[in-house]
């Protein structure tokens, strides 16, 4: 076993528990820092106190503090606790633009001062180590949606460009408030990369999701969406027909995005992270596709005539950048192999 460590911040949701799993099995010492605020944000269902059980169980070299991000107090009393540090991982959040309206304060306390705070104990303990940042496309607000957009028959499709990269402009457009806390919170993550010249990165997800998800109404739409139709529970679909697009990548993925940025760490790097274009769809085809591989004929939703605030109608990831820089790298879990595996975890869960 080896003596370094990685800290994980949100080490309980999604990514943040994928991301023990995976160092867990490269044999790292892990410090997860997770206080379950999930379920403040979605109630009971989403809490993620059963997944901080499991890993307990299953990693011998992971240890859980339960603390809150936006406390820098506690936080520095588990960074001098800690040695060894190779990486700095951060996933925890508040992840959805329409829970911030009900709360702006606490989300970017969350999102924008708590990174601020693990930056800060970052720069002081362990400058040396790789800062990973898991930040969202919704920091390009909705100006994807001032592109050259066409309506098919179950999707928006674009053609020109046909992926977004990294040099779309945040500037001059709605972000939603969650996507502004984000918006701060990714700037400073380049800035203590590039003024400090510390090995940051920021990675611009578009849907995250995988079968550890815990989908709720208002955040993780494809895994929530599976549920609802496996469950034979109403869905509401905000806005645009229905045929609105997002690109999905699966949790693992995602980490070993991070892993390879480690490997050859560049400071203040910026990459979007997404499904790219083969793991594209829209929720009518998601629909379908969940239906088709279920033999159900779920049809259980309604379409609201209002879309959510900022929200992008089309939306796929330009994976360029990313795959030049990390030519080892590339999307292994397929869309369908992504539906397969939510649908199997909700079936057997």
């Amino acid at each position: 076993m080896s003596d370094k460590t990685i800290i994980i911040t949100g080490c309980n949701g999604l990514i943040g528990s994928e991301c023990v799993r995976f160092f867990s099995e490269k044999g790292y010492n892990i410090a997860g820092i997770d206080n379950n605020m999930r379920q403040y944000f979605f109630g009971k269902d989403a809490s993620t106190a059963p997944v901080e059980k499991e890993l307990q169980q299953q990693f011998h070299n992971f240890k859980s503090y339960n603390v809150d991000i936006r406390d820098i107090d506690d936080l520095s009393q588990v960074f001098k606790s800690l040695s060894n540090v190779e990486m700095i991982i951060h996933t925890a959040a508040q992840p959805s633009h329409d829970w911030a309206v009900k709360e702006p304060i606490t989300d970017f306390t969350i999102n924008a001062v708590g990174t601020l705070n693990l930056l800060e104990l970052y720069r002081e303990y362990f400058p040396y180590a790789s800062f990973i940042f898991t930040s969202t496309n919704k920091v390009y607000g909705d100006g994807p949606n001032r592109l050259d957009i066409k309506e098919l028959e179950t999707r928006y499709e674009c053609y020109e460009p046909d992926a977004i990269n990294e040099y779309m402009s945040i500037d001059h457009c709605t972000h939603s408030i969650f996507g502004a806390s984000k918006v701060a919170a990714d700037v400073m993550v380049q800035e203590y990369g590039r003024y400090f010249n510390l090995n940051t990165v920021v990675f611009r997800g578009g849907c995250l999701t995988g079968p550890h998800h815990k989908g709720a109404e208002l955040h993780g739409f494809l895994s929530y969406l599976i549920k609802c139709i496996i469950h034979n529970k109403p869905y509401t679909i905000f806005g645009y027909k229905g045929k609105q697009v997002r690109d999905n990548i699966h949790s693992r993925d995602l980490v070993n995005m991070f892993w390879n940025y480690h490997l050859d760490p560049k400071p203040g790097a910026v990459y979007n992270a997404g499904g790219g274009r083969e793991n594209s769809i829209s929720i009518l085809e998601a629909i379908e596709s969940v239906n088709k591989y279920t033999k159900l004929n779920w049809s259980n939703y309604t379409i609201s005539n209002e879309n959510r605030i900022g929200d992008h109608i089309w939306y796929i990831s330009d994976l360029s950048r990313f795959k030049k820089d990390y030519p080892a790298w590339d999307i292994r879990i397929s869309l369908q192999n992504i539906i397969q595996e939510i649908c199997w975890s909700q079936l057997n869960g």
